[in-house]
């Protein structure tokens, strides 16, 4: 019998399996926006059931926040519909496909899913595992490894990643500037 938190994790994932069908049929780009930064809250939301409550805010802060600003103001450029391609494109379609079978290559060596004697299990997993709660006093160790031992590394990527949000609101500044000054010309 499924336990009520089994039913949540249930419904959320059917919502994003309908979520998701919704992006790829909608032809109107501000509706596609939308539904995916609502994507991304229901993603949030369904880590935090889970207690993976750090990528939970890591989805709900990027997913849901910055990359649908990003979107909406990239839309002030390229506007709202979409445009049919005249004709088939078949190199993006060999880029995907060559990328794909990269990616797949490049897993081919990796250890098995779960194995206990995996190099990753063997370093300072174990350590993390059973004493990260009496060291930090968080219940998941995921959190206690990316907050406290690795709070630095944490730090850093946050960094990157606000720096990179910045540029890119930058350079769609300066695209505006440009599409302004040449309509008013």
């Amino acid at each position: 019998m499924l336990e009520m938190t089994d039913l949540v994790d249930l419904a959320l994932l059917l919502f994003l399996a309908v979520l998701a069908i919704t992006i790829a049929k909608q032809r109107n780009l501000f509706v596609v926006v939308i539904v995916m930064g609502f994507y991304s809250l229901v993603s949030a939301a369904l880590f935090t059931v889970l207690d993976a409550v750090d990528v939970a805010f890591t989805e709900a802060a990027v997913g849901a926040g910055i990359s649908t600003v990003i979107m909406l103001a990239t839309l002030l450029m390229v506007g709202t519909e979409e445009k049919t391609p005249s004709q088939p494109r078949i190199l993006p379609l060999l880029a995907v496909v060559v990328t794909g079978a990269f990616l797949v290559f490049g897993t081919l060596d990796m250890p098995h899913y779960g194995d206990p004697q995996a190099p990753i299990h063997q370093h300072v997993a174990p350590r993390y595992i059973e004493v990260s709660g009496d060291e930090i006093g968080v219940p998941n160790i995921v959190t206690s490894v990316l907050a406290s031992y690795r709070g630095y590394d944490t730090l850093g990527e946050t960094v990157v990643i606000f720096t990179a949000g910045v540029a890119v609101l930058m350079l769609m500044g300066q695209a505006l500037r440009f599409r302004q000054r040449d309509g008013d010309a």
